[in-house]
Order: C-alpha cells, then sequence, then structure tokens
C-alpha cells in the first residue's frame, strides 16, 4: 500500500490564514502523510524569515471575526485597529495552547513537510531565496501539480 499524499496552496500571509495550512499538513505528518505546501503570492510571507510571529490579521472585511463587540467597517480602518485586532488573536491562541506560527512552521519542517515557495510570486515581488527560512524549495506551478497529480487530498487556501 503506497503512503498517502496530500497538498496544500497556501495563497494568503495573514496570521488567521496562516494557521490552517500549518496545523492541517502538521497533523498530517503526524498521521504519516506525505506533506507539501506550495506557498503563492501573499502565502510567500509566511517563509519570510524572522517573519512568522510578525503576521498580522485585520478585523477589515474580515465580518466572521469574534470581537468583543461588532466593529463596523469604518471603524476597522481606524488606525491601531489591526495590531488590536492582531494582539487579541495571538492572545487568544496563548490563552487555548495553540503554538504560534514560528512553532507550526519548525514543526512542519522538522515533520518533513515539503515547502515549495512559487518561483512566479518571488519574481513576481522581487524576492530571493535567501529570504526565506531554510528548508524551503523554489518551484513553479507545475511543480506542485505534479506533486498533487498523485495525491489523494488536495486542499485550497
Amino acid at each position: 500500500m503506497t503512503k498517502k499524499k496530500m497538498t496544500i496552496i497556501a495563497s494568503k500571509g495573514t496570521l488567521d490564514m496562516a494557521y490552517p495550512p500549518l496545523i492541517l499538513a502538521t497533523t498530517a505528518a503526524a498521521m504519516d502523510v506525505d506533506v507539501t505546501i506550495f506557498f503563492t503570492f501573499y502565502g510567500l510571507e509566511i517563509l519570510k524569515k524572522n517573519n512568522a510571529d510578525k503576521l498580522k490579521v485585520s478585523p477589515l472585511g474580515n465580518p466572521a471575526m469574534p470581537m468583543p463587540m461588532p466593529i463596523p467597517t469604518l471603524v476597522s480602518s481606524l488606525p491601531g485597529m489591526e495590531a488590536m485586532a492582531t494582539a487579541m488573536m495571538k492572545s487568544m491562541c496563548k490563552k487555548h495552547g495553540v503554538a504560534s506560527i514560528g512553532t507550526l512552521l519548525d514543526l512542519a519542517i522538522e515533520s518533513g513537510v515539503k515547502l515549495i515557495a512559487c518561483q512566479m510570486t518571488m519574481d513576481l515581488f522581487g524576492y530571493k531565496k535567501e529570504a526565506l527560512v531554510d528548508g524551503v524549495e523554489v518551484g513553479g506551478a507545475a511543480a506542485w501539480l505534479d506533486i498533487a497529480a498523485d495525491s489523494q487530498i488536495n486542499l485550497f487556501i
């Protein structure tokens, strides 16, 4: 029996959107699944050196975000609201024992999760491989498609 495979496309680089691909990947790796995450567009923010624990969450345009009180769009756009929302989310994660993005990224690497940074996006944004955490491969959409074609689970986040 062949080992199960899973791929994830991580396309967003905010704090709230960095959790799903890393939690799913590390959980699957712990269940002996071969996992590949393809980071494209703003998802590359997760892979930048010394950036994982600096990611922010924006309440603007995020109506599902639980807040102590409803925050209308106008209030969400005021200075300091992003910092407040980010602090609240980090506080909630810490209170409930949820690992930081940096810890999850380290765990993914230690667990053998294959991390691929999108070459086209790197070129588009002017990123260099040296700006990314160690252990990241660089490849194009074809690199992900080749792996995804043989995977039982393919997710887009």
